[in-house]
């Protein structure tokens, strides 16, 4: 999380246009089934796309929220109200 401010706030100190959200539709579609316990297989066949295509929308949500694991990622999904826990 701390990341994502501080690449949100240096982006927006240097004038740069900042996203509305923090990841995209997709991506909060991944960390949601992601936070459910799903499969990267199980995404993959729920979405029709590649298990490489769903490893590297994980890899980008852990980049951008500044996480380091599937853990980290369903506490997150959690606090930010995409799932139940």
């Amino acid at each position: 999380m701390t990341a994502l401010i501080r690449n949100y706030l240096d982006r927006a100190g240097q004038g740069e246009a900042v996203p509305d959200r923090a990841i995209t539709d997709r991506e909060e579609e991944i960390l949601k089934l992601v936070a459910e316990g799903h499969s990267s297989k199980e995404i993959a066949d729920l979405l029709v796309i590649s298990i490489k295509t769903v490893e590297r929308h994980r890899s980008n949500l852990m980049a951008k929220l500044g996480m380091k694991d599937r853990l980290e990622l369903t506490r997150y999904a959690i606090r930010a109200g995409l799932i139940e826990p």
